[in-house]
């Protein structure tokens, strides 16, 4: 029988204000879609995932089973590695309906592992000007 614990890895992301919160964060561009990550510098508390599907990429029906696709990638094979603390918003692209469900996963699972290169702050000024 499957506890609370084994269901739910990872929290979600419900709120407006949780979502464009994440998107101060660190983003990691794929040809699927793009994730969005924010450190809440919280190490005790879950990680929570939040899902996005536009309206320019189709009707309902389409936008709904890219998200439950998405869901499902995330339960069975990318939320284990979602670190504890940081929120992630995952915002799906066309290609999703289209990629197999293994390309999917294994995409999701690369995007949640791999770290971005460091960045300059924003208030630097351009290495050529």
């Amino acid at each position: 029988m499957k506890t609370k614990e084994d269901k739910q890895i990872v929290g979600r992301l419900l709120s407006r204000p949780q979502f464009l919160a994440v998107r101060e964060g660190e983003k990691r561009r794929g040809p699927l879609f793009l994730l969005e990550v924010l450190n809440r510098k919280e190490e005790d508390s879950e990680a929570r995932v939040g899902f996005t599907v536009t309206k320019k990429h189709g009707n309902a029906v389409e936008r709904n089973r890219m998200r439950r696709r998405l869901k499902e990638a995330v339960r069975l094979h990318a939320g284990f590695a979602m670190q504890p603390g940081h929120d992630y918003v995952v915002v799906a692209r066309r290609d999703v309906l289209t990629a197999s469900f293994d390309e999917l996963a294994a995409e999701l699972k690369v995007r949640v592992e791999t770290r971005s290169k460091h960045r300059r702050p924003k208030d630097e000024r351009p290495r050529n000007v």
